[in-house]
């Protein structure tokens, strides 16, 4: 890459210091009209922000901030942050919901964000959270943590996350590297990639095809080289040798092994010998029924570019990208060149024989962008790199609406089939915002003390800015004004640091000039007391009044989305003028110093409240604790924050005060304080004496247990494996229960069922009973709400109560379906 300072740069005098950010903020984001999260705060104090001539790219920019949004998850004061691929937490996930197949996307689209307690806790969480899964499927983490720290400048991030990167490179060589030929082997499955033409080709279509993939191979040169970068700027020069050395093996096996030269592509190399007379350490179609094909062009030939790995030599591989026989469709390109004897584009998820895959795509653009900012090539342009970006913007629809999921139709942009109810809806599996930041503007982020600009924007734009960029504790903005009409900070290319113009050039060559980094600045780390994911009581979330549909336990769940379908929310039910309240008790005192209420409003006809009062519990009584608050009434899509400075408290409640009778609606109640030393453990005694009981069931599906029925944990959705089910009992009713030692004095029943739509649901009927000196009895129900049994619904009976040694739910089933249950408890009489 060449590195000497170009002539045209202009290095200029130091401006006014301080001087306000280039755009304005909130006209920025009131010209999108598509918003769910309106938290316009959040968004000015954390993100870049950028416009261009282009509507599109600009609303699929800022879409994909709202997607991280919607995927942040606060997993316990513990773990602190990570994120979800889904916007459930499907079965084959680990803690909070995180998988690794994105994370090294996820890692570098957020690495942006001026939070740094987000990136540092997401980071951290692959391997000082129990029951995360690192490598349960291929990634970049070590690369990913790098290129973190080029932009943060971080060096207690790096030495905090080395060891990781350590332990994540001796995993892959324990599980995946084979001695004798050199490499890394896996199948696509494990890529993501599912069903793809090397699988197809074997006796196991799904997860078949064990080889040497340019995927997983171009990871691990990646973490590798990452791991030597890392050594040296920590002074580990033994270390910092041993991983340049096996990256450069790793380099030069690839390039030996798995670049066809007639092809002129990176292709699959298969491990062993298949059906059909394919051989071992042959390239896909160099053996078997295809033998002689000069197709088998998967994406996954360009992903050794994503990390410079080829030499130069390779750059004719791109040709393809834009031929429309080879990758190149209306909303490509495709996973599979389109003229390949098995190319497939599949109506339903999950096969990757030739369906638009974002994942691949970003993957694709990464490293095409690479090929033309630190290549000597003639092959592609950046007229290349805008076609398929633009085409990738245009992707992000449904409905007139900006919008995601898992993978898309390359002729039509449809995302049916791909798009799962409560499971694909805004899918974080690729990256947008980091294209943008590196690819087309070309910030491009680098160890040494030099800004690099490079962009790839077309050459009639008259102006984009990228503005407030947090970069090695500076604030950076990058302006291209043709005229100086737009931004009156002159004319040209300028990149501005803390908001003094630095350098200057005419045209949208490549600019580069020297700065001083500053320390990054520290942050305190607060601890959410009122989130429960791992299946205590306490914190015990209890409200006045709850629709079934919309119960409590989603306030507490660590995420915050605003829209209706698919829900996250609590709602306090049918239209009412009373008052409502939610109480959130911690079982020990905790120290509270800020309230975050993120309220609905306009789902389900929900409006934030006109007013809301906060109480703390002292001495058994509710007092008021009021504090600061922003804003100064509530509004809903956003967060309304109040500081108290300090208060210890073992429970605090909210009420509410309706707009109307409009319902109120939350999708998230947060209670921060600090986090010092070992969290102390409740005192009080729980509520849900079923967490203290014995379990069992008439009979138990083989694929559930019952125990999961009573763990304190909610999993609704078709992909939760958090519950017990009957399916396929012999019995036309079957039972769940709970025994104790000693009888209990209980008063009510909580009973949230679980259903697919197909083979489990909801009971035709249920009842509740009691055992007494040894009967079984029903219990005398004052109230049941709602009447009939629903699934992904709360069903709370109060009841006379009772002396009980155990009790059960006996349920009715509603044939063809059998009834499932993802929680129940039996709370203690008051």
């Amino acid at each position: 890459m060449h590195r000497a300072l170009l002539a045209l740069v202009l290095l200029l005098p130091a401006c006014t210091p301080n001087e306000p950010a280039v755009l304005d903020k909130r006209a920025v984001l009131e010209r999108q009209a598509f918003w769910d999260n309106r938290d316009f705060d959040w968004y000015a104090e954390n993100v870049p922000f950028f416009e261009s001539p282009d509507s599109i790219l600009d609303r699929t920019y800022w879409y994909r901030w709202e997607v991280v949004t919607k995927h942040l998850t606060y997993g316990s004061p513990t773990s602190g942050y990570t994120f979800t691929e889904f916007i459930d937490r499907p079965f084959w996930s680990g803690t909070y919901g995180g998988i690794s197949c994105p994370l090294g996307h996820q890692i570098e689209e957020v690495r942006w964000l001026k939070d740094r307690r987000v990136i540092d806790d997401f980071s951290a969480y692959w391997f000082e959270t129990e029951g995360a899964q690192p490598r349960s499927y291929s990634n970049w983490y070590g690369d990913a943590v790098w290129d973190t720290y080029l932009v943060t400048g971080d060096r207690e991030y790096l030495e905090r996350m080395f060891p990781h990167m350590l332990e994540q490179y001796a995993g892959w060589m324990a599980e995946r590297w084979d001695e004798e030929h050199r490499m890394f082997r896996w199948d696509g499955m494990h890529d993501g990639m599912e069903t793809n033409i090397t699988s197809r080709q074997t006796v196991a279509p799904f997860d078949g095809a064990v080889g040497y993939r340019p995927t997983l191979n171009s990871y691990l040169f990646a973490d590798a080289r990452a791991i030597a970068n890392a050594a040296a700027v920590l002074g580990d020069s033994l270390v910092a040798l041993d991983y340049a050395a096996r990256a450069a093996e790793l380099k030069q096996r690839v390039q030996d092994e798995l670049w066809d030269p007639s092809r002129e592509f990176f292709f699959h190399q298969f491990a062993f010998d298949e059906k059909d007379g394919i051989q071992a350490k042959s390239l896909t179609y160099e053996t078997g029924p295809y033998a002689g094909s000069p197709y088998g062009r998967e994406a996954i030939g360009f992903v050794p570019w994503q990390f410079h790995l080829p030499d130069p030599g390779y750059e004719a591989a791109w040709r393809t990208l834009t031929d429309s026989s080879r990758f190149a469709a209306p909303f490509g390109p495709t996973t599979t060149e389109r003229n390949d004897p098995l190319f497939w584009v599949s109506p339903r998820c999950c096969e990757w024989s030739g369906n638009q895959w974002p994942y691949a795509t970003t993957q694709t653009l990464q490293g095409l962008a690479n090929l033309l900012h630190d290549y000597d090539q003639q092959v592609m342009t950046k007229q290349d790199y805008f076609g398929v970006l633009k085409t990738y913007a245009r992707l992000h629809e449904k409905e007139g609406r900006p919008y995601i999921a898992e993978a898309a139709d390359p002729f039509t942009g449809s995302w049916a089939g791909h798009d799962t109810y409560y499971h694909s809806e805004h899918y974080f599996h690729s990256a947008f915002v980091d294209l943008v930041i590196t690819g087309l503007v070309g910030l491009r982020p680098r160890p040494d003390d030099v800004i690099e600009v490079h962009p790839l924007v077309p050459d009639a734009w008259p102006y984009f800015a990228l503005d407030d960029v947090a970069y090695r504790g500076r604030r950076l903005s990058i302006l291209w004004d043709r005229d100086g009409s737009r931004y009156g900070r002159g004319a040209g290319l300028s990149i501005l640091l803390d908001g003094e113009t630095v350098a200057r050039r005419e045209d949208l060559g490549r600019l580069e000039v020297p700065f001083e980094p500053f320390e990054p600045r520290r942050y305190e780390r607060p601890a959410n007391w009122a989130v429960n994911n791992d299946g205590g009581h306490f914190p015990f979330v209890e409200t006045s009044s709850a629709d079934p549909l919309h119960p409590p336990f989603w306030a507490q769940d660590g995420n915050r989305w605003y829209h209706e379908s698919p829900p996250n929310f609590w709602s306090n039910g049918a239209p009412s003028v009373n008052e409502s309240w939610i109480r959130v008790d911690f079982g020990v005192e905790r120290p509270i110093s800020t309230l975050k209420l993120y309220f609905m409003d306009g789902v389900k006809g929900t409006k934030a409240p006109k007013e809301f009062r906060i109480e703390i519990l002292r001495k058994g009584e509710w007092v008021s604790a009021e504090g600061s608050r922003v804003p100064a009434s509530p509004e809903g899509r956003r967060a309304n924050r109040v500081e108290f400075g300090r208060i210890n408290t073992s429970s605090l409640r909210v009420v509410f005060t309706p707009d109307g009778d409009a319902p109120v609606g939350l999708t998230e109640i947060e209670a921060w304080g600090p986090h010092e030393g070992e969290v102390p453990a409740p005192t009080e005694a729980p509520r849900n004496v079923a967490l203290e009981g014995v379990f069992s069931a008439s009979y138990s599906s083989p694929y559930d247990t019952v125990g999961e029925a009573f763990d304190g944990r909610f999993g609704i959705t078709h992909y939760s494996r958090n519950r017990w089910t009957a399916f396929e009992s012999p019995n036309a009713e079957d039972w769940i229960a709970v025994a104790w030692d000693e009888p209990r004095r209980v008063g009510s029943v909580e009973l949230t069922f679980w259903g697919d739509n197909r083979g489990v649901g909801a009971p035709e009927a249920y009842r509740i009973e009691a055992q007494v000196g040894g009967a079984w009895v029903p219990v005398v129900e004052t109230s049941r709400e709602p009447a009939d049994a629903l699934p992904s619904a709360r069903h709370t009976v109060r009841f006379e109560a009772v002396e009980a040694e155990a009790v059960r739910a006996v349920f009715r089933h509603a044939p063809p379906r059998f009834t499932g249950v993802t929680e129940m408890r039996v709370l203690a009489a008051e």
